[in-house]
């Protein structure tokens, strides 16, 4: 499959990266080589393969949910750097209050 450099262009901006001119003709042929073993996976019968979640084979080993006491919320603002009586503070993260 040959990608052309406006198709790893448009890679790039889907992936969020911003890549140059050089990093274009560099990228390419890895891209390509990657969907070509992507291509090449997609030809195997896997229709007698059970679906799984992971390639490992485990069991989930799930705690029980039990309650246990948690902090007061005093102990819990004592070593924050700003606190008032009820909260954390912090600055604001999406412009000034």
């Amino acid at each position: 499959m040959a990608l052309s450099a406006d198709d790893v262009r448009k890679l790039a901006l889907l992936a969020r990266l911003e890549i140059s001119d050089e990093e274009v003709e560099h990228l390419g042929p890895q891209l390509e080589s990657i969907l070509g073993f992507v291509a090449k996976l997609s030809e195997l019968d896997t229709s007698d393969v059970e679906p799984m979640t992971t390639a490992l084979d485990v069991d989930n080993r799930w705690r029980r949910d039990e309650i246990t006491p948690g902090l007061d919320r005093a102990a819990a603002l004592a070593n924050s750097p700003a606190a008032d009586d009820e909260c954390f503070l912090v600055p604001p993260v999406l412009g000034s209050a």
